[in-house]
């Protein structure tokens, strides 16, 4: 099937005929690079097919598409926000996102896409787990790990890499070993604790996907805290390692998506949204972006679903964290993270 073909194949399968009215332009703030790209090519293409109207893109990580909105609060540019499910409670909680209309297809996400409120909705996840080097563990007889726990056995001496606070899998490290030492989001004692075991193991604080990848590959670490998704990109170059769900959970990184509220907002804002969370969409972002469906029709092919979280047996084993309350502490953890573990 050529492009065009599929395309308006697409189009036709998640909405059905009959276009809506005439709308001049709609403008997503959203990432940019291989995201971008998908969203440019296929998605908003599909969506033509049945619905006139153009689309402007902002490009940037979550914390700027954020700085943009407060910064036009008095009028947003923006029609449609993708972000991080950390920050995208953040665009919530600060009135930048409007409630969510009605649709079928809400029905057919799974329970943890759900934002509370109904202002934002989960449009694809990945999961925050462990990463291990196989052929490392295999040449010292190691089984692989199960458990958040297992990060603080002392064979890992310096051979664990995981990322600072100020980034999301260190953050979901420090709540999960709260979690699984008896505290949690709001009693974060115990994670603290639990970390200062764990920082002995510690080699080093990648400040980024590709530090990690580097780390891993030179041998450095063997052992990390990681995404499913990043995990396997690594895979796909040869490189020895694997992802675990840990038996407590793995940490639902989820990429949020909502409706922003304005005077004059479409409703084929609304649209667009529901749009995205069809069967057939959610397949296109798990083989363009690696997102894991948050629709439970979503049918993938082998080599992509081997890829993402998908089923109802992976889906049941994330976790989904308290962003409000690790936004409102997140300054004062990051305070004591510095002293107590990362020095």
């Amino acid at each position: 099937m050529n492009r065009i073909a599929f395309l308006g194949a697409i189009a036709t399968l998640a909405l059905g005929a009959g276009p809506a009215a005439a709308q001049s332009s709609l403008t997503i703030g959203m990432y940019g690079g291989s995201f971008e790209k998908a969203m440019r090519e296929i998605v908003v293409p599909a969506f033509q097919k049945q619905h006139k109207v153009d689309f402007q893109y902002v490009a940037g990580n979550s914390t700027d598409t954020l700085a943009r909105m407060q910064a036009q609060k008095a009028k947003q540019e923006i029609d449609i926000a993708f972000l991080d499910d950390g920050v995208m409670f953040q665009a919530v909680a600060l009135g930048f996102c409007a409630p969510l209309a009605d649709g079928p297809v809400y029905k057919d996400l799974y329970d943890i896409a759900r934002i509370p409120g109904n202002k934002a909705v989960a449009a694809g996840f990945v999961a925050t787990g462990i990463t291990y080097n196989k052929k490392y563990f295999g040449e010292k007889g190691w089984p692989a790990p199960t458990s958040w726990k297992d990060i603080a056995d002392p064979k890992y001496k310096k051979l664990l890499a995981m990322s600072p606070i100020t980034g999301t899998y260190g953050l979901h490290t420090l709540v999960m070993m709260a979690r699984v030492n008896g505290g949690g989001e709001k009693n974060i004692d115990p994670g603290f604790k639990a970390m200062q075991a764990v920082a002995a193991n510690i080699q080093t604080f990648p400040p980024s996907p590709a530090k990690m990848s580097e780390s891993l590959q030179a041998g450095e670490t063997v052992i990390s805290i990681w995404g499913s998704g990043r995990t396997v990109a690594l895979a796909n170059t040869g490189f020895p390692v694997e992802f675990v769900y840990p038996k407590e959970g793995a940490v639902a990184l989820m990429v949020g998506v909502c409706p922003v509220a304005k005077p004059d907002a479409s409703e084929l804002a609304q649209k667009f949204i529901q749009f995205n969370l069809t069967p057939e969409m959610q397949a296109v972002w798990a083989k363009e972006q690696g997102f894991g469906p948050v629709n439970k029709n979503a049918k993938l092919e082998p080599d992509v679903a081997k890829q993402v979280p998908y089923g109802p047996d992976q889906v049941s084993k994330l976790v989904a964290v308290d962003w409000d309350t690790m936004n409102k502490e997140r300054e004062a953890w990051t305070k004591r993270w510095q002293r107590e573990i990362e020095r």
